[in-house]
Parts: C-alpha cells; sequence; structure tokens
C-alpha cells in the first residue's frame, strides 16, 4: 500500500470501508494464505485460517495503531491465529501441538495441492524438530524470504536475537536431514 494512512482511513469510513476491504484482501490473501499454510499445512484449514484473520483484521481495524506497518500486523494476526488454531486442533484429537504438525506432515501425501517429494517431506520433519518461534523464524525467513526486521516485527521481538535465533535453526535442521541422510 502505497499511502497506508489514506487506506486505513478508507477502511474506518463507512462509505469507503467496503471497498478498501475488498482491496486489502485482494492485496494480501495470496502472500497470507501461504504464510498460513506454511504453519498449519494443510490446504483446507489454512482456508478456514486464513478467512479468520481477514475477519480479526476487519473487526479490529479500529483499533489498529500505526506504531507498526498494516501487512506487520495483518501478518502478526494471521500468525497467531495459525498456532491458535494448531492448538486447538491439537487439543481436540488430544496431542500436542508438535504432534498435531507431525501427523500433518506425514499426510501431506494425501493433500492434492502438496506436489511435493519425499524430500520436502523430511525438511517439514526437520522443520517440526524446531521449537515454535523458532520454527516460524526459519520459515518466514527461509520460506518466504521475509527480511529480518520485518520477521522481527511481526513476532515482536529484536532483530539481533532472531538473526541468532535463525542461524542456530538452519543448523539444526541441516543436522536433522544428515540425520536422516537427505542432505
Amino acid at each position: 500500500m502505497k499511502d497506508e494512512t489514506k487506506f486505513i482511513e478508507s477502511l474506518i469510513n463507512p462509505e469507503t470501508m467496503d471497498l478498501a476491504f475488498e482491496k486489502l484482501v485482494q492485496e494480501y490473501k495470496k502472500p497470507i494464505y501461504w504464510h498460513i499454510r506454511k504453519i498449519v499445512l494443510d490446504h483446507d484449514d489454512a482456508h478456514d485460517v486464513l478467512q479468520n484473520t481477514f475477519i480479526k483484521v476487519f473487526k479490529g481495524i479500529y483499533k489498529f495503531e500505526s506504531k507498526c506497518k498494516l501487512y506487520t500486523w495483518i501478518y502478526r494476526i494471521a500468525t497467531n491465529e495459525s498456532l491458535n488454531f494448531i492448538k486447538s486442533k491439537a487439543k481436540k484429537f488430544l496431542m500436542s501441538s508438535s504432534e498435531m504438525i507431525d501427523y500433518q506432515i506425514d499426510n501431506l501425501k494425501q493433500d492434492p495441492y502438496f506436489d511435493g517429494n519425499e524430500i520436502q517431506i523430511l525438511f517439514q520433519k526437520a522443520i517440526n524438530t524446531l521449537p515454535t518461534q523458532q520454527k516460524l523464524i526459519f520459515q518466514m525467513k527461509y520460506e518466504q524470504d521475509m527480511k529480518f526486521k520485518e520477521i522481527a516485527q511481526i513476532l515482536e521481538i529484536s532483530e539481533g536475537g532472531l538473526k541468532a535465533s535463525y542461524h542456530i535453526a538452519v543448523k539444526k535442521i541441516k543436522k536433522e536431514l544428515i540425520k536422516n541422510q537427505t542432505f
């Protein structure tokens, strides 16, 4: 969004909000979907979380503070919605969040929208061995090619700590892949 302040005003204005929100969804739908999909792994789950994310954005736009960029705020909502979704789904099936993701990884081959191979499944399993925050950092940097500054704003952590966490994650993933003889 070029002039974010004016755009946010159009999201809040009752006369322009519908059109502005439609524009917002069109602009962010695809990148937010893929961000969510990297976290929840399942296509249908990602669509549910995406819908919940945009509902929260729509309801919460009045509370938006310009301390961060709009896309940072939306990504933060999407990240939190994704993590909450995994926790909720795991609880429903009496699993931990990590076990739920392992289950999702094991079922990727049945997902008609997954076009990866065995190596990509092993890669996802290696990523899932990381603690949640480290996993998010790795996915956002490596898989989504976000800048460290953006990730730090979305996750609300220091850029220095984030960089260290990313490099530790890379080492852990390499070690895990070597252990499984795929690297």
